[in-house]
């Protein structure tokens, strides 16, 4: 009976093995061979199908490589469940804030072309920040009330203080900070329906929420620097990211729109969020957008964002194309925040977790909320889409699903993340 469970467990993992057309170029092995159990990766598909049937979301793709090959690979539910089409290994996702990593790597792309350096104050490339003013409360001695005025800045945000979120900027919608959420909604400062002209200007006419570098408060830092890209590059950031690092590394199906003949792949979410009873709408991209948001605005598919992470955990290099040093790379992956670093804002870090340049950092193998190892780094997108880097292990996981924004996806990311590791063997 033993033994007819593992046989049946191996056949449905290489069920899930992706063929050599869908793998986008990074080969496959036989779980074994990579350390992992079969019989126990058989137990992901099941799990996330429980979820399925709860309504937690449509469908999902799953990925899992170890060193260089990709030892799981599967899709699961729904691609549309107006449709109730099934949902394809290279199914498209709006990737939302997992936008952020491809616009980091950019920055520091350009960085080692002596382009730019990270201390480099924002002003230098967007003049209109050079100004920037501080929101900061003080009570009122005579009646305790609460009051808020501007200060000037102790010093200027500069770029590294943009890919850590540390500059004062925020997301008006989600920032615990009340005169600064009353400002950004009456100058209408957002990433979407705005050109990057408009979110500038918008920009620059609120204080800071916090003085540059001394609190993590996850905002606006990220579209930022697709801003400065541009001012450096010379070409909207979208084709700069096609040119420079799409293309390169064969990532296909990565873009800021999705064209009309690519449509049919395009991943859609219930119509309404059974747990609020509101309607979900994401962003539509199959048009374009006013401006290409460097934080939310990019799409793509399981297999280009594996391309992307493996690029990362080789050093910088995927198939013979460098984009970056390994050097560079271990400096992204490290905590950029100190211990004197306050935090705020409704986006928290799980436990024993910093902030790298352009994505979450694990420091400590315990206290977080669910297995792996001290020096993953990992981050999300809000409508349900997620990845995790194990140097230690070698290991990339690619998640996708599309979902209500909120954190409730996290609970999502995770539960997969769990059961890849518990197929660990050796």
């Amino acid at each position: 009976m033993n033994r007819l469970r593992n046989l049946l467990g191996a056949w449905v993992v290489a069920l899930a093995l992706v063929s050599p057309t869908l793998a986008a170029d990074l080969p496959t092995a036989e779980p074994e061979r990579l350390g992992f159990s079969s019989e126990r990766l058989a137990r992901i598909r099941p799990a996330i199908q429980r979820e399925i049937d709860k309504g937690q979301y449509p469908g999902a793709v799953m990925l899992v490589a170890r060193k260089g090959k990709i030892v799981y690979f599967d899709s699961v539910g729904q691609l549309d469940p107006a449709a109730a089409k099934a949902m394809p290994k290279d199914a498209i996702f709006r990737l939302y804030s997992m936008t952020k990593p491809y616009t980091s790597v950019a920055i520091m792309m350009l960085m080692e072309e002596g382009r730019l350096r990270v201390t480099d104050p924002v002003s230098r490339f967007i003049p209109q920040f050079a100004n920037l003013k501080v929101s900061v409360a003080a009570t009122d001695p005579y009646n305790g009330a609460t009051k808020y005025m501007d200060v000037p800045a102790d010093r200027e945000m500069n770029i590294q203080d943009l890919l850590r979120h540390t500059s004062g900027l925020v997301y008006g919608g989600f920032t615990s900070h009340p005169r600064v959420k009353e400002l950004y909604a009456k100058e209408g400062v957002d990433w979407k329906d705005l050109t990057a002209a408009e979110q500038i200007e918008r920009l620059a006419k609120v204080p800071l929420a916090h003085q540059p570098g001394t609190t993590f408060e996850y905002g606006l830092s990220t579209d930022v620097l697709g801003r400065i890209v541009e001012a450096i590059s010379g070409m909207p950031l979208s084709e700069f990211l096609q040119k420079r690092l799409f293309a390169p590394l064969g990532m296909t199906d990565s873009a800021f729109i999705v064209p009309q003949e690519k449509v049919g792949r395009l991943a859609q979410p219930f119509a309404m969020d059974a747990a609020t009873s509101t309607a979900i709408k994401l962003l539509d991209v199959t048009v374009p957008q006013k401006n290409d948001a460097g934080g939310a605005g990019s799409v793509g598919t399981a297999s280009d964002y594996a391309r992307f992470l493996q690029m990362l955990i080789n050093g910088g290099e995927l198939d013979g194309v460098r984009l970056l040093s390994p050097v560079t790379v271990r400096y992204m992956a490290s905590d950029h925040l100190g211990p004197e670093t306050r935090f705020s804002g409704v986006t928290t870090l799980p436990g024993g977790t910093g902030f790298g340049l352009g994505f979450a950092v694990r420091n400590e193998t315990g206290r977080f909320e669910v297995t792996g190892n001290a020096g993953e780094y990992f981050w999300a997108g809000a409508a349900g889409t997620g990845f995790y880097v194990d140097p230690k292990d070698e290991i990339i996981c690619v998640w996708m699903t599309q979902g209500q924004p909120g954190m409730a996806r996290r609970y999502d990311r995770y539960l997969f993340k769990q059961m890849v590791y518990q197929a660990i063997v050796k």
